[in-house]
């Protein structure tokens, strides 16, 4: 009888490190799509900034904007 809560409890603490270690590979994986999506917000970033460049440049030309700006 005392072999039944032994392996009851190491059942359970079995199917807790097994979530545990499926968990741990969830985050890994969502860290990972993170890191993907802040760099590809950084490189959209990065185009707007050219792109508000080259449009402030245009406006100068023609005279668009103003002198301050």
């Amino acid at each position: 009888m005392t072999d039944q809560p032994d392996s009851i409890v190491l059942a359970i603490l079995s199917r807790i490190d097994q979530r545990t270690e499926r968990m741990a590979e969830d985050i890994h994986d969502l860290k990972t799509c993170a890191t993907s999506m802040e760099e590809g917000l950084a490189g959209v970033n990065r185009r707007l900034d050219r792109l508000d460049g080259r449009v402030e440049r245009i406006e100068k030309r023609l005279e668009l904007s103003d002198a301050t700006h």
